[in-house]
């Protein structure tokens, strides 16, 4: 613990006289105590803390379940509610066996996590159960962004196999580059061989949580084929609007106070002093963290809205909520080493790189009904980017330990060396996800376990799939007509000569 009390019997004993060594002993002891205290309480505020942030980011999950279910239609509502509720669920298990070892389980190689798995030889000297609990909700975040991707064309089978593969293989590896104190490109290396002498910084997961997930949506996307209808004969796209705004706007709400667990949690720990006697902590740092997340997303939500109204015309508050998603993702890569008024910056880049992504996959036909491919991909990419412009000698010597000369933000004086490592890492987060997921993708396609059939897909995965729809409507007016006439047609006269009418 920093700042930790000291006290020596020798010394204390030539300033108490007689009986000093007795009285020294004393004394030490009780401080020695009290510092035992002091350690106790750093310990469970730092756990408590990485525990309540933890919780922040799971409930996340019920973000992405809200979003999902009023980004595709009705009729596919609980497929898609249940696909959230497995990724958690077949995710924690999964991460539980293989992927905290893969990600974590130190000393290792450069490359993977060799030790922990099933939490074996745990808790230790390095990580307690938070640690495993935060780790967990991030894993499973990037599964639930590549089930907005496929989402209403997908068997049920091909979700659960790639959940598990993700959340146990894919994207522990990735984490154990950039995070692990092993890493090859993590800027924790405890060697000091670090990548162009920093390390790629990715603070909460722009590349590693969200590059992850986008890369794995959109491979998945792209072996599948677009939804039934959703480009004509000529190939003009048709929009195949979500059924509910309401749930997108919830859920997206949910995301935004989730996320003040994934940035500003990601520090792991809060009572840590940076100059002793002053404000200047990591308390600070978290509130700083919590700052620019905040205008991050504000300023893509509000160039969202008018870029999207340049170019449609309305005022759309679905495109709103995704550009406030994509200010999130942006920021998450340099949300501790950046000042608050670069984050303006990151979300006003990061909005017209959704609008171009969109553009250009549009033009591809290529579909994605949560375009969580252009979001987490395109932004998360973007975020990375950022970072290697903005961030701050001083934030990183903070965050990532002292290092006179240390490479920081190419606009604030600090050379190329960070850019370099940005972009190797969004060349390898890119490679790896494509190998590893475009490939599971491809064999299951080839073993018919990845697209429902036609017929299945035009009367909705509710009703083929899951029993039932999740609500009571009707798909189109034509048969809600054609219903309401039945109720009213008649019957035959009554004993009084007069006709009657079923209600």
């Amino acid at each position: 613990m920093a700042g930790a009390l000291s006290c020596s019997a020798t010394d204390l004993a030539v300033l108490l006289g007689p009986n000093a060594t007795l009285a020294a002993d004393y004394i030490c002891g009780q401080l020695g105590s009290v510092n035992n205290k002091f350690t106790d309480v750093a310990f469970a505020v730092d756990n408590t803390y990485l525990l309540f942030s933890a919780y922040l980011v799971f409930s996340m999950q019920l973000g992405f379940a809200m979003l999902c279910a009023g980004s595709v239609r009705a009729k596919n509502t609980m497929n898609i509610m249940l696909t959230n509720v497995l990724d958690a669920a077949a995710g924690g298990l999964f991460y539980y066996l293989f992927g905290f070892a893969f990600a974590f389980g130190s000393p290792s190689n450069g490359f993977i996590g060799k030790h922990n798995f099933g939490l074996k030889d745990f808790p230790s000297a390095s990580a307690d159960y938070s640690n495993f609990l935060y780790q967990w909700a991030f894993a499973i975040a990037a599964a639930g962004i590549t089930s907005g991707s496929i989402a209403e064309r997908t068997q049920f089978v091909a979700y659960l196999i790639y959940s598990s593969f993700l959340t146990g293989f894919v994207y522990p590896v990735v984490s154990h580059w950039f995070w692990s104190v092993d890493g090859w490109a993590s800027p924790f290396r405890t060697d000091g061989d670090l990548l162009f002498s920093t390390g790629a910084i990715d603070f909460a997961g722009s590349g590693v949580v969200h590059m992850v997930g986008g890369i794995a949506g959109l491979w998945g996307a792209l072996i599948e084929g677009p939804r039934l209808g959703r480009f004509d004969n000529g190939g003009r796209a048709i929009a195949l609007r979500g059924h509910s705004a309401s749930l997108v706007v919830l859920g997206t709400f949910l995301l935004w106070f989730g996320w003040y667990g994934f940035n500003p949690g990601s520090f792991n720990k809060i009572l840590v002093t940076y100059e002793s006697g002053t404000i200047n902590g990591q308390w600070s740092a978290v509130g700083r963290t919590a700052v620019t997340t905040t205008l991050a997303g504000c300023t893509a939500a509000l160039t969202t809205l008018f870029g999207k109204r340049l170019l449609s015309g309305h005022w759309n508050v679905s495109d709103v909520c995704n550009g406030l998603l994509g200010g999130f993702a942006a920021i998450t890569g340099g949300c501790s080493v950046v000042e608050p008024w670069a984050a303006i910056i990151c979300g006003f880049v990061a909005a017209l790189v959704l609008i171009g992504c969109n553009k250009l996959a549009e033009k591809l036909k290529y579909d994605d009904p949560l375009e969580a491919a252009q979001l987490h991909g395109g932004c998360g990419a973007w975020g990375l980017i950022f970072t290697a412009l903005f961030a701050r000698e001083k934030y990183l010597n903070q965050i990532y330990g002292d290092k006179p000369g240390r490479p920081h933000g190419l606009f604030m004086g600090g050379g190329g060396k960070l850019l370099g490592a940005q972009l190797i890492q969004i060349l390898v987060i890119t490679g790896w996800v494509s190998a590893t997921m475009g490939t599971l993708f491809f064999i299951l396609k080839k073993m018919k376990l990845l697209r429902i059939s036609a017929e299945d897909e035009m009367a909705g995965m509710d009703m083929t799939r899951h029993g039932g729809f999740a609500y009571m409507y009707y798909d189109d007016d034509e048969s809600h007509k054609a219903i309401q006439l039945r109720k009213v047609e008649p019957r035959s006269p009554s004993p009084s000569g007069a006709p009657t009418t079923s209600v």
